[in-house]
């Protein structure tokens, strides 16, 4: 029988199910090394947040087929050695929606009504119903940033207290908009209308400080803000000094840049801000529910089935992984410089597969295209398990073309992502070095793998152009690591991407839109 360890408490629903099935080991609180000593014995390992499973841990565990997290976020585990050991790591990214959504209802009915001020006041013995005169909800603008699986369900239940709720998500669609009796608008523009603004987006280099200086400059003086998602989505500093300004009415905040928040913490010392210890998911029905979908994972896998939320890797037939498996990385990588460049509301979703790999089964190919279409904006774990129920939420029309390939290349992955605002088109493919980004629109290019940042500017083909930008940036300290030009006739219209090891600055990217004969200018990560 198969051994399974337990690290962190878990709900005892989770154990039982797999009690069945393995020999269940609870050894809370293993030191490092201790744990490390004793994984080898074991086929299974279940965490929450605390245990920390190292590359160490996961060599030491010679017989590890699974790793389970229970819970959303995987930060403690080292994904990387578990895929490069063939270890499945699974999360339950589900359980905890509906304990996050009530919570976040329940931060903005506080705000609304001063409900821990005036408890607060009242057991000090005083008697003060005019100072905390709130406010109703009803008829109010909720403005929900992200519609994924919480925000969907804080939208639903703001749509039931009567209130509007208007919404910023570039990656939902507007007949999934429609269903959730939601009006989509600009980020921009839910920030001036929006009464309350809840966040519920993933935290990435674009998302953090999402709420800023800047931002706040834009809200009603009566606004209230709820995050109830990532920390760093929020400037803390700007937050607390507009509030203190009477820039922004209230905030509720349960999670911190700093978990747990030093003593001096700005938020911790404004009376207007309703600070919470990250109960998100504190209930005990999202605990039984977290805990019993990655113990069903867990026999799942150890049956040799695919898992519904596996967080690294697909479940692959060995004759597809070999020429399937390459080119996940170009889907992904093509699909996610498109999301970056595309602007508007996203309305479709077209992915062609040419040459060899048009003969097998390229399901993984879509999860991968769709993992790296809403990487920059969803926590989501997106697996060829999932894929198609992801894209089904988030009402993404996705179209798949299989076919042959004349060209230069032995395979190619076409990604056209239309929008409100128009097409944007992103080809890839596999070179002995990784994956190359071969066409951006209807600009032929050779992008190579490596890290850092892309500035793509669309410019006349002319003398000095090139020269004007790498001057630009060498006064501004940012080095170049490799250009690429693409043209389709001379003194024409003309793309140049210039890979950056440093980023540049709004204001920066701003001034090079500005330089002579440049159409635009765009910025990317890879």
């Amino acid at each position: 029988m198969a051994k399974v360890l337990v690290t962190d408490p878990i709900a005892q629903d989770g154990i039982d199910a797999l009690v069945p099935h393995a020999e269940v080991d609870v050894r809370l609180g293993l030191p490092h090394d201790e744990l490390v000593a004793a994984i080898g014995e074991y086929d299974a390992l279940v965490v929450r947040s605390e245990t920390k499973v190292t590359a160490e841990v996961i060599e030491a565990g010679r017989k590890l087929q699974v790793i389970g997290r229970a819970g959303v976020g995987v930060d403690n585990i080292d994904l990387q050695a578990a895929t490069h050991r063939g270890i499945i790591v699974v999360n339950a990214p589900l359980g905890n929606t509906i304990s996050a959504a009530e919570h976040t209802i329940g931060l903005m009915l506080a705000l609304a009504r001063h409900i821990p001020a005036a408890a607060a006041s009242l057991r000090q013995g005083r008697w003060e119903r005019k100072r905390f005169l709130g406010i109703e909800v009803r008829g109010k603008s909720m403005g929900v940033v992200g519609l994924g699986q919480v925000g969907s369900e804080v939208a639903r239940r703001a749509r039931g207290l009567e209130m509007r709720v208007l919404a910023y998500d570039p990656f939902v669609s507007e007949e999934r908009a429609t269903v959730l009796g939601v009006e989509m608008v600009s980020f921009e523009d839910l920030l001036r209308r929006a009464d309350f603004i809840s966040l519920h987006t993933t935290l990435t280099a674009d998302t953090r400080h999402l709420i800023g200086e800047e931002q706040l400059r834009l809200v009603k003086p009566s606004v209230r803000i709820i995050n109830t998602a990532r920390g760093s989505l929020i400037d803390e500093g700007a937050l607390s000094r507009a509030i203190e300004e009477g820039r922004v009415a209230g905030a509720a905040i349960d999670v911190f840049s700093e978990e747990p928040p030093p003593a001096d913490s700005v938020l911790l010392k404004n009376d207007r801000i309703l600070a919470t210890p990250h109960l998100g998911a504190s209930t005990a029905e999202a605990q039984e529910r977290v805990a019993v979908d990655v113990a069903e994972q867990i026999i799942s896998v150890l049956r040799g089935e695919p898992a519904r939320y596996a967080v690294n890797a697909p479940l692959i037939p060995a004759e597809t992984m070999s020429v399937i498996a390459p080119y996940l990385d170009v889907a992904a990588k093509t699909a996610s410089l498109g999301t970056q460049l595309c602007e508007g509301q996203l309305e479709r979703v077209e992915i062609e597969y040419l040459g060899e790999i048009a003969n097998f089964d390229v399901t993984p190919l879509k999860a991968a295209v769709i993992r790296g279409l809403l990487s920059p904006v969803s926590e989501e774990n997106v697996t060829v398990v999932n894929a198609n129920l992801v894209a089904e939420r988030r009402g993404l029309r996705i179209t798949e073309r299989k076919g042959p390939y004349e060209g230069i290349y032995a395979n190619l992955i076409n990604v056209r992502l239309t929008t409100t605002a128009g097409a944007t088109t992103v080809a890839g493919t596999m070179a002995h070095d990784g994956p190359h980004v071969v066409l951006l629109n209807e600009f032929s290019v050779d992008i190579p793998p490596g890290d850092g940042y892309l500035l793509i500017c669309e410019n006349e083909d002319r003398p000095g152009i090139i020269g004007s930008i790498g001057s630009y940036l060498g006064q501004h300290e940012v080095n170049i690591s490799f250009m690429r030009l693409g043209r389709k006739e001379v003194r024409g219209r003309a793309l140049m991407v210039l890979g950056l090891d440093d980023s540049v600055t709004p204001a920066q990217l701003e001034e090079i839109q500005h330089l002579p004969h440049i159409f635009s200018a765009r910025l990317a990560r890879i």
